[in-house]
This record gives structure tokens, C-alpha cells and sequence, in this order.
């Protein structure tokens, strides 16, 4: 396994709306090299062109700094969002030492392919809720920044472009 780099904002590759994934060795792969980097970052969540590969992977643990892990392998993930709008504090690992309240769905109806190329279809709330629509985002192109109203963003840009 290898530990990638993660690409930091304003790198043009997290602007990118990425390309579908099929599951196999080089996925596979992949997902190993998502997890080993975000669990030494360390992370909850990670998506593929956060170290610069434009494939609709992400993978996430939630809890494992808690001592129950818990990964997820999500391969082209599509989601229905359902529930309240919360605002909650969200972290980045391409967008380091700086936190941002994004408002987001409770529940995430996620529908996604596994490493082993099935189907699957979980309901998430909580912090996996929110954890996956974070990297989803990141599929898509959208940032935390991207989620910010414009006199949020332009406050969050300026504290981050401030930091040593």
C-alpha cells in the first residue's frame, strides 16, 4: 500500500466532476491507498481526486477513532437526501486547519457499487449521513467553501489563505 498525497485547495483537480468507476484490481487498489492515507491524515471520510484520481470513489469510517470501525467502499455513489437541514462543523483533509458549519441533510439515502461489483443501498444518519455527503461532494466538483454563503466564503478563504 502506499500513502498519496492529498491535494490541497485551491488545486484545480478538486473542481472536477469525476469520471464513474468499475470495480476491480486498480480500484481495489485504490481504495487501499484511500484508506491507508486517510486513516494517517487522520480522517473520516476521503474521495479518490482528493489525491488526484478523478473516479467516483470515496471511502469512509466514522467511528474508527472511536475504536469501532466501521470502512465503507462506495463506488459511484448516488444519494437521496431526506430530513431536516442541520449545520454542523466540518473539517477537510484538503483543506487543512480550518473548520466551516455547512448545512446538510440528517439522512442520506446512498446507493452505491461494492469493491466485489454489487449493488448496495444503506440509509445513513448522523455523522455517516453527513460524512458521506461531504465526499460525494468532493465527486462532484464542490468543496466545503462551495457549500458557504458568499460573505461565509469569502471570511473562510481569507482565514485559511491566513494560516502558516
Amino acid at each position: 500500500m502506499t500513502r498519496a498525497a492529498i491535494l490541497r485547495w485551491p488545486d484545480p483537480r478538486l473542481s472536477k466532476v469525476c469520471a464513474p468507476a468499475t470495480p476491480g484490481p486498480d480500484v481495489a487498489n485504490l481504495a487501499r491507498d484511500l484508506f491507508e492515507t486517510m486513516y494517517a491524515a487522520p480522517g473520516r471520510g476521503l474521495a479518490a481526486p482528493q489525491i488526484g484520481v478523478l473516479l467516483r470513489v470515496f471511502v469512509m469510517d466514522v467511528t474508527w477513532k472511536e475504536g469501532t470501525p466501521r470502512p465503507w467502499v462506495c463506488i459511484n455513489p448516488e444519494l437521496r437526501l431526506e430530513g431536516d437541514v442541520v449545520s454542523s462543523t466540518e473539517g477537510c483533509l484538503s483543506i487543512p486547519g480550518l473548520t466551516t458549519d455547512v448545512a446538510r441533510k440528517t439522512r442520506a439515502v446512498m446507493s452505491y457499487t461494492d469493491l466485489a461489483g454489487r449493488h448496495q443501498r444503506v440509509t445513513l444518519t448522523g455523522a455517516e449521513a453527513i460524512c458521506a455527503q461531504h465526499e460525494a461532494d468532493h465527486l462532484d466538483g464542490i468543496v466545503t467553501f462551495d457549500r458557504l454563503s458568499a460573505p461565509d466564503r469569502m471570511r473562510a478563504v481569507s482565514d485559511y489563505e491566513a494560516l502558516p
